[in-house]
C-alpha cells in the first residue's frame, strides 16, 4: 500500500524502515548490507524503540498482526482517527483499508497489513493519532478469532472495565487527604469563563446541531483568514465573449476524445490563457518573501476543487510545457483523486498561481481569496447568454465574468489589468496562441 512502512532489515538490534516511495532515492552503507532509502521515509530505530512499530509477535491464540498509522507526509504530525470501515470479526484483504485518518489537507487509509481477521480495534474513533500509533489487531489465523475477536459492544465493555479497577483501587488509597476537595472551588471558578468564552452569543434552539470541524475545514478556516490578514487584497474584473472557445470545443471535442481519449473542456482554454498571461506579466507569478521578491521561471497552476469534505487545491506542475490534452488529462487525475479522497500532499503542495471556477456552481460574480503564497487567483463564473453589441448590431453572446484578486503589495493596477486582459483576448481567439500574439 502507498501510505504503509514497510520494514526492510533488522541488523544488530537495529531495525531498518523504509518507505513506499520509489523516487528519490540514496544509498545507506550499513555493515555487511548496502540499501537504497527513500530520502524522506527512512528511519533508523534501536531495538527498543522499534517495537513501537514492529507488525508481527507471538499470541497464545495464534500469529497476530498491528495495523497501525502510516507516514501522513512530510509537513503533517498527527491526525484524527475519522471512522472505523471494518468491524470487528470482519475477514480483511492484504493492504485493504481499516480505518480513515483525517488530517489537516488529506484523508488517509488506514490499511491492513496482512489478510486475517479482525480481532479487535485498540484506538478510538475521534482520537488524535500519530504515524506509528496501532489501530487495530489482526488475527492471521481463524482459529485464534473463534473466541478472541469480540463485537464492537464487548470491547467497549472490555476496556473501560480494566480502568475503573485500577482507579478503585488507587482511589481507595488517596481518599484520606482529600487535598483535591478544596482546590475544586479555585479549579471551577475559570472553567466557567472558558466555557462561557467558547460558547455561541446565542443560545442553543430547537432543532439546531453542534457537530465539531473536520481538521480539514479548520485548515481551510485557518488558511483563508491569514490570507485576509496578511494580503493586500483588490479585485479587478473583466467580461469574456466565450462564442470562439465554444465554437472550437463544439467543433473538435469528438476528434479530440477519439485521439486523445479525454474530453475537450473549457478550463484548458484558461489555463492556456492563463499561462500566456503569467508569461506577459511575470510579477503575477511572482511571490513576496521578507523583503525579498520571488520571481517564478515556472507556471505550476493550483486548480481549486470542491470536494464532499471540503475545499482542496491539486497542483498542474509546469503548465507552460503542457498542451491541451496533457492539461485535460491532469485536470481529470487530479478531480478525481481529490473527489475520492486518495490525492496526495506532493499533489496538493506549492503552485504559483490559482484558477478557481465557481460557474460549475451557477456563481455570476465573486471575490476570490488569495492562496498563500501565491500573489493572486484567477476567478472563473458561469456562462450567461446576455445581449452585446457586435459590429453595430445588438446579438445575444455566452458572456462569463472574470475577476482577478491580487496582492497589491506587490501587483499594480495595470499588471493586473493588463493580465486579466491577455486572458479576454486569448480565450475570445485562441488563433492568439498560435501565432503567439
Amino acid at each position: 500500500m502507498a501510505s504503509r512502512l514497510r520494514c526492510a532489515t533488522e541488523l544488530h538490534n537495529s531495525i531498518l524502515c523504509l518507505g513506499r516511495n520509489p523516487r528519490h532515492f540514496q544509498t545507506f552503507s550499513v555493515p555487511h548490507l548496502k540499501v537504497r532509502f527513500s530520502r524522506w521515509m527512512v528511519e533508523l530505530f534501536q531495538a527498543t524503540s522499534a517495537q513501537r512499530w514492529s507488525r508481527s509477535f507471538a499470541s497464545d491464540n495464534g500469529e497476530l498482526v498491528d495495523a497501525v498509522v502510516p507516514f501522513m507526509g512530510e509537513s503533517i504530525t498527527d491526525g484524527t482517527l475519522a471512522t472505523f470501515l471494518k468491524q470487528p470479526g470482519d475477514r480483511v484483504a492484504v493492504d485493504e483499508p481499516i480505518a480513515q485518518i483525517e488530517t489537516d489537507k488529506v484523508t488517509i487509509d488506514v490499511v491492513s497489513p496482512e489478510a486475517g481477521i479482525i480481532q479487535k480495534f485498540v484506538a478510538i474513533e475521534g482520537e488524535t493519532v500519530t504515524p506509528g500509533t496501532k489501530v487495530a489487531v489482526i488475527s492471521k489465523s481463524d482459529a485464534g478469532t473463534t473466541h478472541v475477536a469480540p463485537s464492537e459492544e464487548k470491547i467497549a465493555k472490555d476496556i473501560p472495565k480494566a480502568p475503573p479497577a485500577e482507579v478503585q483501587g488507587s482511589e481507595k488509597k488517596k481518599p484520606v487527604p482529600e487535598t483535591p476537595v478544596k482546590e475544586k472551588p479555585k479549579a471551577a471558578s475559570p472553567s466557567p469563563s472558558r466555557t462561557s468564552a467558547s460558547e455561541p452569543q446565542l443560545p442553543p434552539k430547537e432543532r439546531e446541531r453542534r457537530v465539531p470541524m473536520t481538521r480539514l475545514r479548520k485548515r481551510v478556516a485557518t488558511r483563508l483568514k491569514d490570507s485576509q490578514n496578511t494580503f493586500a487584497m483588490l479585485t479587478t474584473f473583466n467580461e469574456v465573449d466565450m462564442t470562439n472557445l465554444m465554437k472550437l470545443r463544439s467543433e473538435y471535442k469528438d476528434a479530440f476524445a477519439e485521439k486523445h481519449g479525454v474530453k475537450l473542456g473549457l478550463m484548458s482554454g484558461f489555463v492556456k490563457a492563463a499561462v500566456s498571461g503569467l508569461q506577459n506579466q511575470p510579477v503575477i507569478n511572482a511571490v513576496i518573501d521578507g523583503d525579498d521578491i520571488i520571481y517564478r521561471e515556472y507556471v505550476d497552476i493550483s486548480i481549486a476543487v470542491g470536494t464532499p469534505k471540503g475545499l482542496v487545491v491539486p497542483v498542474i506542475r509546469n503548465a507552460d510545457r503542457m498542451n491541451f490534452a496533457e492539461i485535460e488529462k491532469e485536470i481529470n487525475t487530479l478531480a478525481k483523486k481529490a473527489n475520492d479522497g486518495t490525492i496526495s500532499i506532493d499533489e496538493m503542495a506549492g503552485g504559483s498561481f490559482t484558477i478557481s471556477n465557481g460557474g460549475v456552481y451557477g456563481s455570476l460574480l465573486s471575490t476570490p481569496i488569495i492562496n498563500p503564497p501565491q500573489s493572486a487567483i484567477l476567478g472563473m463564473h458561469s456562462i450567461v447568454s446576455r445581449p452585446m453589441v457586435v459590429d453595430g448590431s445588438v446579438v445575444p453572446r455566452p458572456m462569463m465574468y472574470i475577476a482577478l484578486t491580487y496582492d497589491h503589495r506587490l501587483i499594480d493596477g495595470r499588471e493586473a489589468v493588463f493580465f486579466l486582459r491577455r486572458i479576454k483576448d486569448v480565450v475570445e481567439d485562441p488563433r492568439r496562441l498560435l501565432l503567439d500574439i
